[in-house]
């Protein structure tokens, strides 16, 4: 598992050029084996340059690639901002991405097909659904027209708007991924949600209490309700608790959303032996804008393998920096649980797409404390 998640870092930046060519923003490169769009152009939000929310333009006559066999062509009606679209904005995996602007941020949608590709079967056009593209996608859905491969997305759940959809798929999937594929819980068993109050956080307490897990989690004085409204036996809230003395008994995986030194200390020290420790802060990012790719994303191996070396021996654990990506079974779980009324996450607000630099400074400033949703026409 963790030689494979190493060549995951090393793979991203040939996943990315890959990616690139679908942002015909550009206009550059050989034309690609396809389906005719039915749109040509269409408004996008472009990010010409790292910066502040100032940085973002939107754009009217953005060209539509053509469709290739696996992807499907999304009429955009909701998509959300996530913290990985402010801080890629702000510079966050400049080494990676920078050769390659404009970019297109986005990673959340919900709408209808349009159009989709000729090997597509699972959907048609039509159908409303919703899903997310992985955390390298150059061409993003703050657009009207957005393209996602068929493993991105399924049906959206008839219960919820477009704009509750559009909230549910990367935060859920980036939770999914690290509970269901990496620490494999089960029925009966202790998880620790650190930083709860997150929308990661709070799909992750929703995750592992589907699949009859006890939970318990940290986060901030605003969100203790809400979390134990799901079902979590406690919710210690960190700005009031020692989170040491408030927590009893050990558990099978820790979830930390929150990824600092402290958090890590204090996760890993509340693992069974054999326990799964998680976190979303992976270095290979920030030491690739460091360092450059030729010696970061080595780097970035070299520490995660430590790590792991390290926690195995000294605490009989197992170490794992997570990230989401594209899950068509968790995806259609997440729908059916969605559907069911067992997994939400709040809308706080929504902004049109004409208003997405209000809506990043709003995020930036810590205005709102919860998901902010872009509203397409």
């Amino acid at each position: 598992m963790s030689f494979s998640q190493s060549r995951g870092f090393e793979n991203a930046a040939r996943r990315i050029t890959a990616l690139a060519d679908g942002l015909n923003c550009k206009c550059a490169g050989e034309p690609r084996p396809h389906s005719r769009s039915i749109a040509t152009s269409c408004r996008a939000v472009l990010l010409p340059r790292f910066g502040g929310p100032e940085a973002l333009v939107l754009r009217d006559n953005v060209e539509v690639p053509d469709l290739k066999p696996n992807e499907v062509l999304v009429r955009a009606r909701a998509v959300s901002i996530n913290p990985l679209d402010t801080r890629m904005r702000s510079g966050y995996g400049r080494s990676i991405f920078e050769p390659l602007l404009p970019l297109i941020l986005g990673r959340d949608i919900s709408g209808e097909v349009a159009a989709v590709g000729a090997s597509v079967r699972s959907l048609t056009v039509g159908q409303e659904v919703f899903g997310a593209l992985h955390p390298t996608a150059v061409r993003g859905t703050y657009t009207d027209y957005a393209i996602l491969s068929e493993d991105e997305l399924t049906q959206k759940p008839e219960s919820i708007t477009h704009e509750e959809a559009s909230v549910i798929p990367f935060a859920a999937l980036t939770a999914w991924r690290a509970l269901k594929s990496t620490a494999r819980i089960s029925e009966g068993q202790r998880v620790l949600v650190i930083g709860g109050g997150g929308a990661v956080g709070f799909a992750a307490i929703q995750l592992a209490m589907a699949n009859g897990c006890r939970v318990v989690t940290t986060c901030g004085s605003q969100s203790v309700d809400r979390a134990l409204a799901t079902g979590a036996e406690q919710a210690v809230d960190y700005t009031a608790k020692d989170i040491e003395l408030a927590i009893k008994g050990k558990f099978d995986a820790v979830l930390d959303t929150i990824g600092g030194p402290e958090t890590e200390r204090i996760g890993i020290n509340f693992l069974k032996r054999g326990g799964h420790y998680m976190t979303l802060q992976g270095e290979a990012a920030s030491l690739a804008d460091r360092y450059g790719l030729a010696v970061g994303l080595p780097a970035a191996t070299a520490m995660l393998l430590k790590k792991q070396f390290q926690y195995r021996y000294s605490h009989g654990i197992e170490y794992f920096w997570t990230y989401m990506r594209a899950d068509s079974e968790g995806l259609v779980q997440i729908r059916r649980l969605s559907e069911a009324g067992r997994l939400h996450i709040p809308v706080d607000k929504t902004f049109p797409i004409t208003q997405v630099r209000e809506a990043h400074e709003a995020k930036e400033r810590k205005q709102i404390p919860g998901k902010v949703v872009l509203e397409l026409d």
